[in-house]
């Protein structure tokens, strides 16, 4: 019996194609699996070889346990996918485990917001402007990106910006975003933006905390800088 390659299945049918034409969320644990393996192995599919995963260990957590010695043991998981794999997946925890480090911690300088956002934006090409949402005792609630460019050309509107503070009960906010150019000082355009969010907020009494911009290892903040 000739075993079916993944090439000979629709292309709907075919791991990567349907995250492209889908999502990522119409992908099973299996096909998520395969895309990682990228190929099987001689009489056996890559989407074969990640059903004997799911077999054998039963979930993608228990997985995510074992060591690389373990998962070699599986016919046709090689030391560069069983490193694949637990790289993938020790990802996935780490920025689990991000998530919920942030969110509930009471905010008491800006320091604490930008040694958390540093690692996740030093190397992003791209600006992003987020919004960090607070509760009445400062504790972070929520998170959210609202836009992605250049501040320059596309301009943060305070109703992008307070549409997810009142969404998420807010009662004060704390403005963020990077430079990827590395320079860390505030453009004209920064406090510009800033102060028209600050006046903002005053009619909607929500309080802007900070405005934090991260330039790869370093931070500035309007508040220490006296800005706002």
């Amino acid at each position: 019996m000739t075993m079916l390659k993944v090439k000979d299945l629709p292309l709907q049918d075919r791991p990567r194609e349907k995250l492209v034409m889908r999502g990522v969320n119409s992908l099973s644990d299996t096909e998520l699996i395969a895309i990682l393996l990228r190929t099987g192995q001689k009489g056996k599919s890559v989407i074969c070889l990640a059903q004997d995963l799911m077999v054998q260990f039963g979930n993608l957590s228990n997985i995510a346990t074992q060591s690389l010695d373990s998962l070699v043991k599986i016919p046709g998981i090689g030391k560069d996918k069983a490193a694949t794999l637990i790289a993938a997946l020790e990802l996935s925890r780490r920025i689990g485990s991000q998530k919920r480090s942030i969110l509930d911690t009471k905010i008491t300088s800006p320091g604490e917001v930008a040694q958390y956002f540093i690692p996740l934006l030093r190397d992003e090409i791209k600006e992003k402007f987020i919004v960090v949402c607070l509760s009445s005792s400062n504790k972070i609630i929520k998170h959210e990106t609202i836009s992605v460019g250049n501040l320059n050309t596309s301009v943060v509107h305070p109703r992008e910006v307070f549409k997810v503070a009142i969404e998420n009960n807010s009662a004060n906010i704390i403005l963020l975003h990077n430079h990827p150019s590395g320079n860390p000082e505030p453009s004209n355009e920064d406090i510009k933006i800033t102060k028209q969010l600050v006046e903002a907020g005053k009619i909607i009494d929500i309080q802007v905390f900070d405005h934090i911009i991260i330039a790869a290892d370093s931070y500035t903040s309007f508040v220490d800088r006296k800005i706002l």
